[in-house]
């Protein structure tokens, strides 16, 4: 697999990109969720990694590339060789220069790696109203909550959210409204006394106007979002280019399980944490020997630094 190297461009990858300019409001804190993988011993669930799959292949493969899995990696999730080679048969990627020096398209094989939806990130970003889809390969570890996050942003939509999710938003926003027009306000009575100063010798200063109350935010539209944004409510701004990309029976699992929003979002999470780490199950695995060792290397020291000096003792 190449080389996992988190550059400063990766790190700043999200799952879906922010529409307009950086704006001062922050999104809620995603809750903390139970993954199989979570903790010293957890490990992946290879069921819930294939389900995972199946939802990026059906749905977020159609914008989303990932471009440091290869095809020979999903044998973690279970696939053997000849499921892997059907499922690479099903793509084409671009090779070559042949004899003539034209490069040319082949189907894909296991050493392969997943090809990009878009031949470039110009042509991403024009096909999506200019906001270019990022990578997922990893985008689990580039954004903090991980897969915490991911499930949050995928289940974070207006019409998924509780009211009471809805109403603590626009408390939060409408209170931050209250500060920035109170802050206005006094740099306004500083301008103003300026200005009674100032027009008494020149007729002509121009009065300051003053700050105008935004009201409180009762609504999402409230929130002045761009028109091209979607609101989500754990994405930074509240306003998202990504449509909601899942729904209810979006996709037809293999294994029967019910394809619920719920299920849909924490199985293509656990896909895209596998993707950003999939040697985990072998890290901790390693870990828990080290430890065991070292364990056992520190009774056999203090033994032996017994034995030696017994005499002294």
């Amino acid at each position: 697999m190449k080389k996992f190297v988190l550059t400063a461009a990766a790190a700043a990858v999200s799952l879906g990109l922010g529409v307009g300019a950086a704006s001062a409001a922050e999104a809620l804190k995603a809750p903390s969720k139970t993954w199989s993988f979570s903790g010293v011993f957890g490990t992946y669930d290879q069921a819930q990694l294939q389900r995972g799959y199946q939802v990026y292949k059906q749905v977020c493969a159609s914008c989303h590339g990932m471009d440091l899995i290869a095809f020979r990696n999903l044998a973690d999730l279970g696939y053997n060789e000849d499921e892997l080679k059907a499922i690479a048969a099903e793509y084409e990627v671009t090779d070559g220069p042949d004899e003539f020096g034209d490069m040319f398209d082949r189907p894909a094989r296991l050493s392969d790696y997943f090809p990009s939806p878009f031949a470039n990130a110009q042509a991403a970003a024009a096909a999506n109203g200019g906001a270019a889809p990022p990578d997922l390969s990893l985008v689990a570890k580039a954004r903090v909550g991980g897969p915490d996050y991911l499930y949050a942003l995928l289940t974070g939509y207006e019409d998924d959210v509780s009211e009471e999710v809805l109403q603590q938003i626009f408390e939060t926003e409408t209170h931050k409204r209250e500060v920035q027009h109170a802050a206005a306000m006094e740099a306004y009575e500083v301008r103003l006394a300026k200005f009674q100063e100032k027009v008494k010798t020149d007729p002509t200063a121009k009065e300051p106007a003053m700050p105008e109350d935004p009201g409180p935010v009762q609504s999402v539209e409230d929130l002045g979002l761009p028109d091209t944004a979607s609101f989500n409510a754990y994405f930074p701004g509240y306003g998202i280019a990504m449509a909601p990309p899942l729904s209810e029976d979006i996709v037809e699992y293999a294994d029967g399980t019910p394809a619920t929003l719920s299920n849909l979002s924490a199985d293509v999470s656990a896909f895209m944490m596998w993707a950003a780490e999939p040697t985990m199950d072998q890290r901790k695995q390693m870990g828990i020997k080290v430890i065991l060792f070292l364990l056992v290397f520190t009774g056999i020291l203090y033994a032996a630094k017994r034995k030696c000096w017994a005499d002294v003792h």
